[in-house]
């Protein structure tokens, strides 16, 4: 993904985030798999409001030079769960363990978890999400 298009993404995003607080939502979660996993990760980190969660799924850190610099002090303590499959031959493992290392080490707390698969979802990835729902809600 480019940086331009990333950017875009956000911005429609932010948008939606607006729409739901102003119909009165208190909770906002953000879940987004692989391309939407990247934007809920760029999004949640620089949104300038506490969010309650982000569920990034089968991804990785987009723009991850510019997130230090870049990241809200409303997200810093942001529950982030962050799954992938071993086998995944669209995003590579080893990128995704890039990003939850980046993240740990500017202080996140990131629940991580790997599963036998390919790039998708499995039964007892769906398990762990809804654990982590049921913790920070």
């Amino acid at each position: 993904m480019l940086e331009a298009g990333i950017r875009a993404s956000q911005k429609l995003l932010e948008a939606m985030i607006a729409g739901e607080k102003n119909r009165g939502m208190r909770a906002i979660v953000l879940a987004g798999f692989s391309q939407g996993g990247a934007i809920v990760l760029q999004t949640a980190l620089r949104h300038p409001e506490a969010l309650t969660g982000v569920l990034a799924l089968s991804t990785y850190l987009p723009l991850h030079a510019t997130l230090e610099a870049e990241r809200s002090p409303a997200n810093r303590e942001l529950p982030i769960f962050m799954a992938h499959g071993q086998y995944d031959d669209i995003i590579p493992l080893a990128r995704a363990e890039q990003s939850r290392k980046l993240l740990e080490r500017l202080g996140y707390a990131v629940e991580w978890h790997v599963y036998p698969m390919p790039h998708s979802v499995s039964p007892e990835e769906i398990g762990a999400i809804s654990a982590f729902l049921r913790k920070i809600l």
